[in-house]
């Protein structure tokens, strides 16, 4: 089982985190200010949880990365060289309160996004579901919630996919991030909040 670590532990950070300890999958959780700043937020979520420092989620084989848009840089910061490792980007270029989007001079968030981690992986799930539903069951009115990826490299996105599979969803492949990215954009693109349902 690929180890897994989550920088970020804000909405969609703290809920793919309680989606992984519902389903006794371990991970990392970190965030700018340390981990004896989760202490509570781990003993919430779950016994397979822990805190850790962002050096030790960035180590992890599969990273989620999900900070707000204007920190990203500096959360990524001085971080090693991913050497293949698969990190997803599950980023929207959009602030709270205002949700005003980030300029992005015509690129796509993830473009932005992959060159912030140097030999990364690159895979975009995980930012077009509401967190509570990412966090709840996946089961849902008679099917299973869908969760849409994308990326440029198949055996990452294979990996990806089993872990969505594991969770309790259903994955779809939208494609390259240059399609895929542009379709959960958000703000931009058609596919973010929807709530999807694959009846089995």
């Amino acid at each position: 089982m690929n180890s897994i670590g989550i920088i970020g532990a804000g909405n969609i950070g703290r809920a793919f985190a309680t989606a992984l300890a519902n389903n006794n999958i371990r991970a990392t959780l970190s965030n700018s200010r340390g981990p004896d700043s989760l202490k509570d937020v781990v003993a919430a979520i779950g016994p397979s949880i822990e805190a850790g420092t962002r050096e030790e989620a960035a180590s992890k084989d599969i990273v989620l990365v999900a900070v707000n848009w204007s920190k990203l840089p500096a959360a990524l910061a001085g971080l090693p060289d991913f050497s293949g490792r698969i990190v997803i980007d599950a980023n929207n270029p959009i602030e709270a309160p205002l949700f005003k989007p980030a300029e992005l001079n015509g690129r796509l968030s993830s473009e932005v996004f992959t060159g912030l981690v140097p030999g990364a992986r690159v895979v975009k799930a995980f930012n077009h579901l509401q967190p509570h539903l990412l966090s709840g069951d996946p089961r849902a009115e008679g099917g299973r919630r869908v969760l849409f990826y994308s990326g440029d490299d198949a055996g990452s996105k294979a990996e990806v996919s089993a872990l969505i599979d594991r969770l309790g969803f259903f994955g779809i492949d939208l494609g390259p991030i240059s399609v895929g990215g542009r379709l959960v954009q958000f703000p931009g693109g058609p596919l973010p909040a929807l709530n999807l349902v694959k009846f089995d």
